[in-house]
């Protein structure tokens, strides 16, 4: 597929003026349950517009692109779940293979000792140990970092996919920037940023452009992503042929809590 197949599905949005923290007031106002910060639940945006139709009529617009499958293999659309998962806000989920799950936690700065059944009542506190998960799925061994990003961070990713090896790490984090990055025998091999995929770092930046294609988005083009934590999902599914359902989230399973370095 070249960037010449296909025309991306773009959505057209109104961005009102709105003071920082008005459509949570109001919501708390009327009785949605709501964060401090992080997004806000799209049903939640609609009612607060249904009854400020005011705001919107002042409203500037703006387009972006929706990551969908355009070839048979993993989709957005296999995620949806994920919206409101008990993953959180933050979270990173690293794919390897070449690694069983005691070798894995290991090179996510797990001690033998720290090895243990994580129970649902586990999860990362701020300045404790960070709860790392790790399951097989297939040809890999799947890491799920509650509120952390070792495996994301370069000489993490580059230690997981050392001596042949081969690791992709999905990052989400509400409050700072998404990223999906690509390894290969200890070298970074492409890092996107997949809200914006032209944003692409590694020592071979384009490598998974056809990935990128066959998810609809056009890798040459300045677009931003309307779904991009779904599209880096289903971009490391590509890679892997591995797709993560709510069942691979259950607990008990085997990890470690890990304390910080």
């Amino acid at each position: 597929m070249t960037d010449a197949d296909f025309t991306p599905l773009r959505v057209t949005y109104r961005a009102p003026k709105l003071g920082r923290t008005q459509i949570r007031d109001w919501a708390r106002a009327n009785g949605y349950l709501v964060g401090e910060r992080g997004r806000i639940a799209p049903e939640i945006t609609e009612a607060f517009f249904a009854a400020h139709p005011e705001i919107l009529e002042q409203a500037s617009t703006f387009e972006m692109v929706r990551a969908i499958a355009r070839t048979p293999g993993a989709s957005p659309e296999d995620y949806e779940w994920q919206e409101n998962s008990p993953l959180g806000d933050i979270y990173t989920i690293v794919f390897v293979r070449g690694l069983d799950e005691h070798e894995m936690l290991r090179r996510l700065g797990a001690a033998d000792e720290d090895i243990r059944l994580i129970m649902d009542e586990d999860h990362s506190q701020p300045e404790g140990p960070e709860i790392i998960t790790v399951r097989r799925i297939g040809d890999w061994t799947v890491a799920i970092e509650d509120r952390g990003w070792r495996g994301l961070q370069p000489e993490g990713l580059g230690v997981l996919s050392r001596d042949g090896g081969e690791a992709v790490a999905v990052h989400r984090h509400d409050y700072a920037q998404h990223h999906v990055a690509y390894a290969v025998d200890g070298q970074i091999i492409t890092d996107i940023n997949p809200g914006f995929p032209i944003d692409r770092q590694g020592a071979d930046p384009d490598r998974l452009n056809r990935h990128l294609r066959e998810l609809g988005i056009d890798p040459a083009a300045d677009d931003s992503i309307d779904n991009p934590v779904p599209a880096a999902l289903a971009l490391a599914g590509r890679i892997t042929e591995v797709t993560i359902t709510p069942q691979h989230l259950r607990r008990p399973v085997l990890g470690a809590a890990v304390p910080d370095a």
